[in-house]
């Protein structure tokens, strides 16, 4: 092969603008040339072509910089403020504080048979609940689901939308290995959506996982977009195959995190709560919606019992009107009042000096109620005498990310001690038996107020009446034991998510029935 340049002018010397390069190729198979051919390449070209090749080697520089800098950065440049760590902090603080490397699963390949969009419905408890729900039923129907939508109509009027509360991205890509999870809907989906061109109802409640394969598998396949828009309690405690209540643990306990903003305030919490020692979290359920709700009125004078029965009726989703609520009391169906709770606190032996933290929002008729609780307990705290008004500014009026604050607070303390068994009492409840069975106090409403009865009348000396509350209580601190289970009266078993068994690592101990 004979490889040729020659170079070609137009007659008027060597000026760039006229010069040509050509190039032959000339294969020699018996002095005969098989193949020639000539390339023109013109100056502007040769320009290009220069500029891209000393774009990508610079390009190519900077990626080997930035490698070498991660490794050596923090030796090289360990002097600069601006960088890496401060020469005050020692390196386990400094690490602590470095963001941990995100390692996402790898996506799950399935045949997708359609889009489950929801409502959730409640408070933050039960639409968190309701959550881990509908995420395990996509799962098993192999549906994507949309990110769910939260309340905004109910007592509470809450605005917020899932972002405000829950870290979107983590819960999203933290199961992506399970479960597609889209934050809106395809376009062309979408528009049909806004057309009204979809399938909505409320799934029974208590339903085994055969009832979402039966009934709303077929209208997910006919439809391919259903739409549930009532989600408390739709899935049943027991019964189901393992995987599924396994999966509703990972998405409550790892998927579903709160905001950046909502943690690191709910650690700022923690942290001033911890400088002054031990702390209980006091969940007093005593704000006006919830004894409206409830008709518990034991305590309350003639003017709060008929304010409280004008909102009940106010609200036609409070199904139950008439109440007789010493009845309910006696049945331990209502929420201790602070007066009682006092009594059962002192009862229990928690010391006086302890710092209590109120996880609730505004108990109804605060400052005569609470006075008691306060001249015997004095270090009653919430969220809003430790942090600066500054510090909520962003959170008042959202209902919800105060809940958050305060289930954050209730995961961390020393003792969690609910008045009454609604849904944050249960979900913290199950999830601080998650994190290794911390002390969490279950009071039995109806046995401590007919011992309340006996000692305020009389019957019992307030020796007698703390013997009788310590034993009452020696066996509910959250210890390891079954689930009851009660069939077909799903309400009053035990709830999942206040003792989510099938999650436990459990090693020497074992489960005690009840």
């Amino acid at each position: 092969m004979m490889l040729r340049w020659a170079k070609v002018s137009d007659g008027k010397g060597d000026h760039c603008d006229s010069e040509e390069m050509d190039m032959g190729f000339n294969v020699l198979g018996g002095d005969e040339i098989v193949k020639s051919k000539r390339l023109i390449v013109r100056p502007r070209i040769r320009v290009w072509m220069a500029r891209a090749i000393t774009t990508v080697i610079l390009w190519t520089c900077v990626v080997q910089l930035m490698a070498i800098g991660e490794f050596w950065g923090p030796r090289l440049l360990k002097g600069m403020p601006h960088c890496f760590s401060h020469q005050d902090e020692s390196p386990v603080i400094a690490k602590a504080f470095l963001p941990a490397k995100v390692v996402l699963p790898p996506k799950r390949i399935h045949k997708n048979n359609g889009y489950l969009m929801v409502s959730c419905n409640g408070g933050l408890n039960q639409m968190r609940a309701a959550i881990c729900d509908m995420v395990t039923i996509a799962r098993h129907l192999n549906v994507t689901l949309i990110v769910p939508e939260l309340d905004k109509t109910s007592f509470w009027a809450d605005p917020s939308e899932f972002q405000d509360i829950f870290d979107v991205d983590n819960f999203i890509g933290s199961l992506r290995d399970e479960v597609r999870i889209l934050k809106e809907l395809p376009p062309r989906l979408k528009r049909r959506v806004e057309q009204g061109l979809f399938y909505s109802l409320p799934p029974v409640s208590w339903s085994n996982i055969s009832y979402y394969e039966k009934q709303i598998l077929p209208l997910l396949l006919k439809h391919k977009v259903v739409h549930l828009n009532r989600t408390d309690a739709r899935l049943a405690n027991n019964g189901l195959p393992l995987k599924i209540q396994r999966l509703r643990c990972r998405v409550n306990y790892n998927a579903l995190r709160f905001t950046s903003q909502i943690e690191e305030l709910g650690r700022k919490i923690v942290k001033i709560l911890r400088q002054k020692g031990p702390f209980l979290v006091l969940h007093l359920r005593y704000e006006m919606d919830m004894l409206a709700f409830s008709g518990c009125t034991h305590g309350c004078d003639s003017r709060e019992v008929e304010e409280l029965t004008t909102m009940r009726y106010a609200y036609p989703w409070w199904k139950e009107k008439v109440i007789n609520s010493e009845l309910k009391r006696q049945d331990g169906l209502c929420p201790l009042t602070p007066e009682e709770t006092t009594l059962v606190l002192t009862a229990l032996g928690i010391d006086q000096s302890i710092q209590i933290y109120i996880a609730a929002g505004e108990i109804y008729d605060g400052e005569r109620r609470m006075a008691s609780l306060r001249a015997t307990f004095p270090n009653v705290v919430r969220k809003e005498t430790l942090l600066e008004p500054s510090d909520l500014k962003y959170f008042q009026n959202h209902s919800s990310q105060m809940a958050a604050l305060d289930y954050l607070v209730s995961l961390e303390s020393d003792i969690f001690i609910p008045t009454y068994d609604g849904n944050m009492a249960k979900v913290v409840e199950g999830h601080r038996r998650f994190l290794g069975f911390k002390r969490t106090m279950l009071l039995d409403r109806k046995h401590v107020v007919h011992l309340i009865d006996q000692y305020t009348n009389g019957s019992l000396s307030w020796d007698e009446f703390s013997i009788m509350v310590k034993k009452t209580h020696a066996n509910r601190m959250g210890n390891p034991k079954r689930r009851i289970i009660i069939p077909d009266r799903p309400k009053e078993e035990d709830y999942f998510y206040s003792n989510p068994q099938e999650c436990f690592q459990f090693q020497d101990e074992p489960l005690s029935s009840p």
